[in-house]
């Protein structure tokens, strides 16, 4: 029998739970169809959930189709609880994904399908609700293709010559298949739905149970069963207990089989299995041997925790979704916060997404999460296990911090009889990429394994940045230098020397804060809309109309979590209940009131005692506390990067900030493309097109190191070209018909401005969705073109530029794209709008055209009339000069 584990996954409210219920009811597992509303459903087994009407923890079923044995799981529907749905993803072989007919995708939707595109995870498609009024299925299935993937293919009609022709566009075996026999062979269909090349679409109605026969046996049928190996590995993805205290933990057998008192776990824990349950609902059966592909919960171990492998299984689970918010524990009058803080700890083995910490300098507790909802589960939990009525403080964000610049941070740990030295070289990445560690260490500086271990010492823990105390990330971090002394270096020396070297590179470097944003849906009716856009406004937040259905907008932008974060409540009551709002976290970017959080905040880094970025020495045979701005003065190794000045001087912290504005770091092909070429700007040109000397090849791989000059700072305005073009009526229109017209036309206007404005002009057109195109800078007349490379928006090579020359160049930009205005903001750049930059164009030709006017009326009637003084002097003499002569 083909055993399979599938995942159900949707949007809050898109009837996941009773989609569970219609097919284990369908299956004959349950005699009884419940309900989420009747608070009778098989798989919402806490009384919070039938409370709420909402799942919370992720349950399993079992279910045979056929020949196929499901073991189906549950997920949380909400966002607040999203990380208990990610956590089912690793063990997943198939998920189904729930969409609401009368809402179609909504922001949830588009982050539980980018999760499931990160884990490669095939997904069928149930469209619920379908009889509702208004629901069409055609419209449906194009706002699918549109929204999520152009291979999501209705298998309502499958065998009909338009599904084949559909089905054969979507890989080219099942093209050869289908131009050779006129059909495809349902083999390759399955194993293209397996390889995510095809996401089969089903409608019905799970509360009416229409579509659902349906949609199982083609479940049954279009899947495929895995070949696991025959050596024992398992992921855990989840830790319980049950009602009599036992601690259950959750995984699938990835490989071989597993027995009770088996040594296969013995020799991962060194603890025993007493019991091996499969859970179907709130009951189980005890079994004494799973194998591969199977969903157990076993008792015994104590030492387990989510994510980890065992066995041959490759890595271990690291979540994408994370708590962006931070509440303190207010615990009743007289109660030791040291007490209920193991048991804290406990209720986070179970559920890792409540992060609880102790902060030691103000002797509190507190807890980091998804979202608002989460804490009345949380307090409701703590009151049900522990007994302990709690409450929360108004809560902050959580924010984050990342790196401007190119630096190099030392770490040196010499107290008596000890020795480390540590040299990383600290990097900002792309938005969103975290942290990266990697080696670049010679081993005849530095062995092997002291190089393995500094690397677990940089994943080990949450590193904090210099300016709120806030975790770092978005940065890679690379281990160049090292050194170990034979006899008294242990592996702790490493440990202090490379957190000491993290901190000491974030206090050269130019550190930026980051904080959360919310991707949002409006929902609401059309009188309230100006409303909506003013708060969104207010907020720093971008807003533009979705679409209009009969007396409700639909509004769609992205907002910082700072500010919209309660922002639910105020809909429904400006609304009187008919407004909707829906917040999906999107994740890290600028913070759009820095100085104001950094100020607020009040974090001292060098106050910061847990976190030093000072280094030991050890001199006469004691340990010397190095301060972080002398350490070059001190260290043993030669630094990496040798172009900066802080190798050989005792540099103190404001000589560090002075020195890091002179230190900028461009590309060659930059260099020469765009600050060599300014040179000739304003020469004359026979051809209206001419290409500069290079072509960008890999950007961001040659750098060379540009001192501060001595000058002037020259304006330069960067253009976001289509941006603008969308944002002009008349360009708009013009592109509508021909886009390359308005393009022209765009240019031709900057390059009549750029005289008047006499600053360099810069026009950055998006090219990213172009396969294989390669950065390219063109000379247009008098300003530039930038046409960006593959996988690179116009928004990110502006942003480039303008943090790597603001301190060289006055950059202004003009856009109207509300995100690239804030991250413009914090890289010190003036902006102006669309608007504005209409408008300044219009008034500095009207000026022209008005000295244009004043000159020709004031225009003299003689030569002499354009002389001067001294002119018609110089003339006279010479006339009289003249005479003389003759």
């Amino acid at each position: 029998m083909k055993k399979l584990v599938i995942g159900i996954l949707a949007h809050v409210d898109a009837g996941k739970t009773t989609l569970s219920e219609s097919m284990l009811y369908l299956s004959g597992k349950i005699r009884k169809l419940g309900r989420v509303d009747n608070k009778d459903a098989f798989l919402d087994t806490y009384e919070l959930e039938k409370a709420r009407g909402i799942t919370i923890f992720s349950k399993q079923a079992l279910l045979n189709i056929e020949d196929t044995e499901i073991t189906l799981l549950d997920t949380p529907g909400h966002v607040d609880f999203s990380a208990e749905m990610e956590r089912t993803l690793q063990v997943l072989d198939y998920a189904i994904l729930v969409i609401s007919g009368a809402d179609g995708v909504q922001g949830h939707t588009k982050t539980l399908w980018q999760l499931l595109e990160s884990y490669h995870i095939p997904v069928f498609i149930f469209i619920n609700k379908m009889d509702q009024n208004g629901t069409e299925q055609k419209q449906l299935l194009v706002e699918i293709k549109k929204q999520l993937s152009e291979s999501c293919i209705s298998f309502e009609e499958d065998g009909t010559e338009e599904f084949l022709e559909q089905i054969a566009l979507c890989d080219e075996h099942l093209m050869e298949s289908y131009l050779k026999n006129g059909k495809s062979d349902a083999q390759q269909i399955n194993h293209a739905i397996k390889t995510r090349k095809i996401f089969p679409c089903f409608f019905g109605s799970a509360l009416k149970l229409q579509g659902i026969d349906n949609f199982m046996k083609h479940l049954s049928n279009l899947t495929m069963c895995e070949n696991y190996p025959d050596q024992f590995s398992a992921k855990i993805f989840k830790i319980t207990r049950d009602e009599q205290g036992n601690r259950l933990t959750h995984m699938k057998i990835t490989g071989g089989n597993l027995k009770v008192k088996d040594s296969n776990f013995l020799s991962a824990f060194d603890e025993k299995i007493n019991q091996i349950r499969i859970y179907s609902g709130e009951k189980y059966e005890a079994v004494n041997e799973v194998v591969a592909g199977t969903i157990c919960a076993v008792v015994g171990p104590t030492k387990t925790r989510a994510g980890e492998v065992l066995g041959s299984e490759a890595a271990a689970f690291k979540p994408i979704l994370e708590p962006i918010l931070s509440y303190r524990i207010m615990l009743p009058d007289g109660y030791d916060p040291r007490v209920i803080l193991p048991k804290l700890h406990q209720l986070e083995e179970e559920l890792p997404e409540f992060r609880f910490h102790w902060q030691e300098e103000l002797k509190e507790i507190q807890t980091q999460i998804m979202g608002e909802v989460q804490l009345e589960i949380l307090q409701s939990l703590i009151k049900l296990r522990f007994g302990v009525d709690i409450n929360f403080d108004a809560g902050h964000i959580v924010y984050k911090e990342t790196i401007n610049d190119r630096v190099e941070g030392v770490g040196h740990f010499e107290p008596l009889r000890h020795y480390a030295e540590v040299h990383l070289l600290l990097e900002p990445s792309e938005q969103g990429s975290g942290l990266i560690f990697e080696l670049n260490c010679s081993e005849d500086e530095l062995s092997k394994n002291w190089q393995r271990l500094i690397l677990t010492h940089l994943e080990e823990k949450s590193h904090r940045g210099v300016l709120t105390g806030s975790a770092i990330t978005d940065m890679k971090i690379t281990l160049v230098k090292g050194k170990a002394h034979n006899k008294h270096t242990e592996g702790g020396d490493f440990r202090e020397a490379t957190y000491r070297a993290i901190r000491q590179g974030l206090m050269q470097a130019d550190s930026r804060l980051l904080e959360p944003y919310y991707h949002y849906r409006l929902e609401l009716p059309e009188k309230m809309v100006g409303r909506a856009m003013t708060d969104v406004e207010k907020m720093m937040g971008t807003c533009e109309i979705s679409h209009i259905d009969g007396e409700i907008t639909v509004l769609k932008g992205i907002a910082p979590v700072a500010s919209m974060k309660n922002y639910q409540k105020e809909v429904i009551a400006y609304t009187r209940g008919e407004g909707r709002f829906f917040a999906t976290l999107m994740g890290y970017g600028p913070c759009h009131n820095s100085d104001e959080v950094v100020k607020q905040m009040a974090y001292d880094p060098e106050r910061d005692y847990e976190n030093p970025a000072s280094s030991v020495f050890c001199t006469h045979g004691t340990g010397l506390i190095v301060p972080w701005d002398q350490v070059h003065q001190h260290m043993h190794l030669e630094r990496y990067l040798k172009a900066t000045k802080l190798t050989s001087t005792n540099v103190s912290k404001q000589e560090s900030e002075s020195l890091k504005n002179e230190i900028k770091w461009m590309s060659i092909e930059e260099i020469n493309a765009i600050i060599n070429d300014t040179a000739f700007a304003n020469q004359g040109r026979k051809s209206q097109w001419k290409k500069s000397k290079s072509t960008v090849e890999n950007y961001s791989e040659t750098t060379r190191f540009i001192g501060k000059q001595n000058e002037s700072k020259v304006e330069y305005l960067l253009v976001d070209g289509y941006n603008i073009i969308f944002s002009w009526p008349e360009l708009k229109s013009l592109s509508e018909d021909n886009l390359d017209s308005a393009r022209a036309k765009l240019l031709d206007i900057l390059s009549n401005y750029q005289p008047l404005r006499r600053s360099e002009i810069i026009v950055v057109f998006d090219a990213y969705k172009v396969e294989g195109r390669r950065e390219e800078i063109i000379n247009y007349q008098n300003i530039h073109v930038v046409f960006t490379s593959e996988a690179q928006t116009a928004d990110l090579y502006i942003e480039k530029f303008a943090h790597q020359n603001q301190m060289k160049y006055h950059i202004v930009v003009a856009t109207s794209d509300g995100l690239q205005q804030m991250i413009i903001r914090g890289a010190g750049a003036g902006l102006l709008s669309a608007r504005e930059l209409k408008e300044a164009i219009e008034t500095a030709a009207e000026n022209l055209r008005t000295t244009t006017v004043q000159l020709n009326e004031n225009k003299p009637t003689s030569l002499e009339e354009t002389l001067t003084y001294e002119e018609r002097i110089q003339i006279e003499e010479l006339i009289k000069k003249n005479e003389s002569n003759h």
